[in-house]
């Protein structure tokens, strides 16, 4: 097969490839959400790179690399598109159409001419991607934000639980809530043994949510924050949660207040138990 037939397969291939191009550009904002037309439109670019390099056309196949480039962001990326992402999309493909409409030409497509419409693309593509990188560090910060909305809701939740009457239904909703509050952050190794320590203590049917409630809001609470400043260093499971998660008897927590130590007892104690301590102590 001549090179005059390779080249004119490679055209008309690459015209199918631009109009599924231009079809999905003109449509962006509903393609992102589409993985399957998303892929089409990578291996359309994929095919042009490839068949331009073949044939040595580099001009063509740098325009092509450069959409494949930014079509691949938007396959891995959740990604939310708007006129202005579409505008210099369409802008790429503009000059990719151009060059292989200048190759189809009589007179083909002249390399210097070809390398000049590539080197006046070049800051179209550059600020194509420089607004790819912006909506993603957007994107990025408005999930953070959903994420750190959810903790507090759970957290609230948990609350609520609290101030209900103990029973095993509501511990394991308590626990429930633990799971959820430690999937938020999978990755972070601190915080899973947080959440999982909070949901051990809370499993111990011996803890009251008086004891239960004050230390494990607080440490879910605060340890979160860490999270949120990017301070993971610092999350850890106090004491006082260590030792509610493994406790096999009743854990109370008291302060050392004299007032506070006798009230405690008072709660816990029978009038009996309480003569016996208060000789023991005298």
């Amino acid at each position: 097969m001549d090179q005059q037939k390779i080249l004119g397969y490679f055209i008309e291939e690459a015209k199918e490839h631009l109009e599924t191009l231009e079809a999905g550009l003109l449509e962006l904002s509903a393609v992102v959400e589409d993985q399957e037309r998303l892929n089409e439109m990578f291996r359309a670019a994929h095919s042009i790179k490839g068949g331009a390099a073949m044939l040595g056309y580099s001009s063509i196949q740098k325009i092509a690399h450069r959409l494949e480039d930014s079509f691949k962001i938007l396959r891995e990326n959740r990604i939310s598109a708007d006129q202005k992402l579409e505008s210099l999309f369409l802008k790429g493909y503009d000059v990719l159409q151009n060059l292989i409409e200048k190759l189809q030409g009589t007179f083909g497509l002249n390399a210097e001419e070809a390398d000049k419409i590539v080197q006046d693309a070049e800051s179209s593509f550059v600020e194509l991607q420089a607004y790819l990188n912006h909506i993603l560090n957007q994107d990025e910060h408005s999930n953070n934000t959903d994420v750190f909305a959810q903790v507090k809701d759970l957290l609230t939740q948990m609350l609520s639980l609290f101030q209900e009457k103990a029973n095993e239904q509501n511990r394991q909703s308590l626990q429930q809530l633990c799971t959820q509050l430690g999937q938020l952050f999978p990755n972070i190794d601190n915080w899973q043994i947080v959440t999982n320590n909070a949901s051990k203590a809370i499993a111990n049917p011996h803890h009251s949510y008086g004891t239960l409630a004050p230390v494990i809001i607080k440490e879910l609470k605060q340890n979160s924050d860490y999270i949120e400043l990017d301070q993971e260093n610092k999350i850890k499971s106090s004491e006082a949660l260590q030792q509610l998660a493994s406790a096999k008897l009743p854990y109370v927590l008291v302060s050392l207040e004299p007032n506070h130590i006798a009230e405690t007892l008072r709660r816990f104690l029978n009038h009996r138990q309480l003569s016996q301590l208060a000789q023991a102590l005298t």
